[in-house]
C-alpha cells in the first residue's frame, strides 16, 4: 500500500464508508469470505459474537504454529460513527499476525441510524469494546486452543479507536459498578494512534463536526460526570503503559490531543510517551508508512 494516495485524498476518504476508504487507499484484505460488517475477510479468521446486535462481533486470527502468543486488540476509528467499520482494522490485523501475534479486530455499536449498525454512544460503545476484550478469556481462548497469552494483551486503536483503547486501559481503575469495571482480561498496555483521548478538548475543538457531543450526548457543562468517566485524560492514572503515535501535520485529530494526554498521564505517575512523526491522520494505519512502524515498535516494547 502506497502512502501517497492516503495523504492526497485523506479529506475525501474520511467522508466515505470504511470499505470505500480501503479501496481508495489500495488496501487488500484478501479474497476470503464476507465478514458480518461487510467487506472481505481471510479464511483463517474466526468470527466470534459477544452480543445479539449485528455490530457486536470480533475477528480473531492467529499466526501459524502451536506456540502461545500475545494478543493485539485492534480498535478501528471513524469518530464513533456507523459509517466506518471493522474493515478499517483488517489490514492491520493481517500485518500483526504476519509478525507472530494474535490479532482481535473489534467491531462495536456506533452512533448513527443505519438499520444494521447504530445503537452506539456512551456507554454502549465502551461496554461493547470491554465485552469484546473479555471474550478473549472465554470463547477466544477456546477457539484458539489455549494459545492466547492473556498476560500480554495490548490495545492498538486509531482516532476514536484510540479513545477506546485508552478507555480500555483504564478499566482496572474503574470502581465496581462503573461502566467497564471488573475486567476479565486486563490490558498490559495501549498504543494510541492519533487518538481522541481528551474529550473535553475534543469538544472545544469541535473534532469531527460535533463527534464528541454526538457520542457522549451533550457538552462537558451538561454532562461533567460522563466526560470524567469516558475521557482517558480524565481517567489517569490508567495504571498501564501507553504510547501515543501522532503525526505533526494531523488536522483531523491535532497532535495536541496526544500531548495533553501524555502530560496528564505522566504527571499522574503513568508510563506514557508521545512518538511524533512527520505525517498526517491516516499514516499511522498505512502498514507501509514510517508512522505505522512506530506503532509496531511500541507494540514490541509493550508485549
Amino acid at each position: 500500500m502506497s502512502p501517497t494516495p492516503l495523504r492526497l485524498s485523506r479529506r475525501h476518504l474520511l467522508a466515505t464508508s470504511a470499505l470505500g476508504l480501503l479501496a481508495a487507499a489500495g488496501c487488500s484484505v484478501g479474497a476470503g469470505r464476507s465478514g458480518p460488517g461487510g467487506g472481505s475477510q481471510d479464511e483463517g479468521v474466526q468470527t466470534l459474537r459477544y452480543g445479539d446486535h449485528p455490530s457486536q462481533y470480533v475477528e480473531l486470527s492467529l499466526p501459524s504454529g502451536t506456540s502461545v502468543v500475545p494478543v493485539v486488540v485492534v480498535v478501528h476509528g471513524g469518530f464513533w460513527r456507523d459509517a466506518y467499520g471493522a474493515d478499517l482494522g483488517r489490514p492491520l490485523a493481517a500485518d500483526l499476525v504476519n509478525r507472530g501475534w494474535a490479532a482481535l479486530n473489534v467491531e462495536y455499536r456506533r452512533v448513527g441510524d443505519s438499520p444494521t449498525d447504530g445503537g452506539g454512544g456512551w456507554p454502549a460503545t465502551c461496554l461493547d469494546v470491554a465485552a469484546a476484550v473479555d471474550t478473549l478469556a472465554t470463547e477466544g481462548q477456546r477457539v484458539a486452543g489455549g494459545r492466547l497469552d492473556l498476560s500480554r494483551v495490548v490495545a492498538l486503536g486509531h482516532s476514536a479507536g484510540g479513545h477506546l483503547a485508552g478507555w480500555l486501559a483504564s478499566r482496572t481503575g474503574q470502581e465496581s459498578g462503573a461502566p467497564g469495571a471488573d475486567p476479565q482480561v486486563t490490558l498490559s498496555g495501549a498504543v494510541i494512534q492519533a487518538g481522541v483521548v481528551d474529550l473535553v478538548g475534543g469538544y472545544g475543538a469541535d473534532l469531527g463536526g460535533g463527534a464528541v457531543p454526538g457520542f457522549l450526548g451533550g457538552s462537558p457543562e451538561e454532562l461533567p460526570d460522563v466526560y470524567a468517566q469516558a475521557s482517558p485524560t480524565a481517567r489517569v492514572p490508567l495504571g498501564v503503559p501507553t504510547v501515543c503515535v501522532h503525526g505533526r501535520s494531523d488536522d483531523v485529530v491535532p497532535i495536541e490531543q496526544s500531548e495533553t494526554f501524555v502530560a496528564a498521564a505522566t504527571k499522574a505517575g503513568d508510563s506514557a510517551e508521545l512518538q511524533a512523526f512527520d505525517g498526517d491522520h491516516m499514516d499511522v494505519v498505512d502498514v507501509e508508512h514510517p508512522g505505522y512502524a512506530l506503532c509496531v515498535a511500541a507494540l514490541e516494547r509493550l508485549l
